[in-house]
């Protein structure tokens, strides 16, 4: 049984993985680490190459008219941005801090059932010059995109950067 979590008092890491990451080892993890993250709906979560892909239940972050609610869908898009940068730095061996720097949003249809949510790097060099200015600074930021789909209709665009903060 977990302990509910305390303010100022830092969870516990999840060790490195010494092959490929299991996501639903990590997911458990992370709700046990950031208690919203039960109430989000995820469903589930995959990796491919340099995507993210979270499938998630509408039910709990429906709005007073019966489709997403704005905040919870950027609560899940700021979250994944977040994710996404703590399994790469895990897959690289490396255990560091995570801060989101900036996020923003565009709604751009409703978001009226279950859905997924698919975070990538803004841009295909991020990942090697996050790696670079690790090496070289000791910290680093890629900027993320996350496409929320309902079906084939893409509902929201989000932008973030995120940040590896350097070894405590």
């Amino acid at each position: 049984m977990t302990t509910a979590r305390q303010p100022g008092i830092p969870h516990p890491r999840l060790p490195l993985p010494d092959g490929p990451e299991d996501l639903a080892v990590f997911q458990q993890w992370l709700g046990e680490a950031i208690p919203m993250v039960n109430a989000l709906g995820i469903k589930g979560m995959t990796q491919q190459n340099d995507a993210l892909t979270w499938e998630l239940a509408l039910t709990p972050s429906l709005n007073d008219k019966g489709t997403g609610f704005g905040g919870a869908l950027t609560a899940q898009t700021t979250l994944q941005g977040w994710c996404w940068v703590t399994l790469w730095l895990r897959a690289q061996g490396i255990s560091r801090d995570v801060v989101v720097a900036e996020a923003n949003q565009r709604f751009l249809a409703p978001v009226t059932d279950d859905y997924r949510l698919v975070c990538t790097p803004s841009q295909p060099q991020g990942p090697a010059k996050l790696a670079a200015k690790l090496d070289e600074r000791g910290k680093g930021r890629i900027a993320l995109t996350q496409q929320l789909y309902c079906g084939q209709t893409l509902c929201l665009e989000a932008n973030g950067s995120y940040v590896a903060l350097p070894k405590a």
